[in-house]
């Protein structure tokens, strides 16, 4: 029995347990920091001031190696987040009482690299760069996980709802970074680094718009109606071309790979949705138009199939997903074609229609089923970062300053990340 549109909104599942989408997703590389010591001799003039410090340093280091395990879960990662925000926001929330600045806010350098840019790091002198940075790189890591999760073998039903959510978790960390927090930096995001606004949109767009195709999945193996399916496969490409077009003012050398299977993924879906816009108009007898329709999906499908060896040869950063190998992707191109088919032989027997010369405009809104970001928060201030301790860091001491290092170790070693094993895809089958 199919469910209701609404089932796929407030559930959100994935294909079903046997579909793997080993690289289906194309992923840039995580960001890579510098060590940080936090080590506030004569600053920190109190135990518990110099135990704040010790565990920003113990809580930042089990941090960073978190996104790097394979082990690790969106459970383990909540909690290693939340104790090294909640830290770190003793650094920056006001804690004397005023509005006035943390003056703990510019004692500690951080650098960082960027997703698009190689290894060599942009720093701040700033524990706002630092907690946006950080976060940055939390989202993209429930994108990757979603990834990851996505492409193992019999994926269960909680698995799958957890590769929906993790794309939305993603999307709003993304969302509440640009609109809350890097306006408050002191020093803009340079063009095409990760915290330019454009490059912060283009995450959160595209997160949001694999979100929806899970949604799109379900309701193709539920068999929902074809216009609910155009409908969010329309929605959906237009999600892909928007982050598409928010990249073209960048260096094309850090973002055409990138732009490449944002590309491939819109005509992908465009060729979708009028695929199954042309099934809505055979259903009301309107066989020309929906031959237009299926005809317009067909050149879709061909320009997804071309940029997806234009992706494949573009150099740049990320991994590279191989969509054109998924059966979900082959399995399209025979749909559109069968189903033309049936439609010329249909208008060659009953209809008699003449085929119009303009493709049948999608003017289609959906009304639900739409992927929207899970609003973010940070954790509040550690119950450590209390104000009597905060009166113990005495600045007129003054830290000592780190000493400055040679040109030849500017560069930040990137991220050993986990490598994923391609695996055989079988398809989906509803049981």
């Amino acid at each position: 029995m199919s469910l209701s549109p609404c089932f796929i909104y407030q559930t959100s599942s994935f294909y079903h347990p046997s579909h793997r989408m080993t690289h289906w997703f194309h992923r840039n590389p995580l960001k890579a920091t510098a060590p940080v010591s936090f080590n506030f001799y004569g600053v920190a003039g109190s135990p518990s001031a110099n135990k704040i410090c010790n565990d920003l340093r113990t809580s930042r280091a089990r941090l960073l190696e978190m996104f790097t395990d394979t082990t690790c879960d969106p459970e383990i990662m909540k909690n290693a987040t939340d104790t090294y925000f909640s830290l770190l926001q003793g650094f920056i929330a006001s804690l004397d009482g005023t509005k006035q600045e943390n003056k703990l806010r510019f004692m500690q350098n951080f650098k960082w690299t960027d997703t698009l840019q190689g290894n060599t790091p942009s720093a701040q002198q700033d524990a706002i760069f630092e907690l946006v940075s950080m976060a940055f790189n939390v989202a993209i890591w429930h994108a990757k996980f979603a990834s990851r999760l996505a492409g193992k073998e019999n994926v269960t039903e909680v698995e799958a709802k957890d590769v929906h959510r993790s794309l939305k978790f993603a999307a709003g960390i993304f969302k509440h970074l640009k609109e809350v927090y890097i306006p408050h930096l002191i020093t803009p995001a340079e063009k095409g680094r990760d915290l330019d606004p454009r490059v912060m949109d283009t995450y959160m767009v595209q997160c949001k718009a694999e979100a929806q195709e899970v949604t799109i999945a379900r309701a193709i193996e539920l068999k929902h109606n074809a216009t609910l399916i155009a409908t969010l496969a329309f929605e959906t490409a237009n999600f892909y071309q928007k982050a598409d077009h928010t990249l073209n003012t960048l260096e094309p050398e850090c973002s055409s790979k990138w732009r490449n299977y944002l590309q491939l993924k819109q005509h992908f879906y465009m060729a979708y949705a009028y695929c199954y816009h042309g099934q809505t108009l055979l259903a009301i007898d309107k066989c020309g138009e929906s031959i237009k329709s299926l005809q317009e999906a067909e050149k879709c499908y061909s320009r997804a199939e071309a940029l997806c060896k234009e992706y494949r040869q573009t150099k740049g950063p990320g991994s590279t997903a191989k969509p054109s190998e998924q059966l979900f992707f082959t399995t399209l191109g025979g749909l559109i074609k069968n189903t033309l088919q049936k439609c010329e032989r249909e208008n060659g027997f009953i209809y008699f229609h003449k085929v119009p010369a303009e493709v049948p405009q999608l003017e289609l809104k959906a009304s639900y089923g739409l992927a929207e970001p899970i609003s973010f928060e940070f954790p509040a201030v550690s119950e450590q970062c209390t104000p009597e301790v905060y009166t113990t860091f005495d600045l007129t001491k003054g830290a000592k300053a780190e000493k400055a290092k040679p040109k030849q170790e500017e560069e930040v070693k990137p991220m050993k990340e986990p490598d994923l094993k391609p695996q055989k895809d079988k398809g989906c089958v509803i049981s």
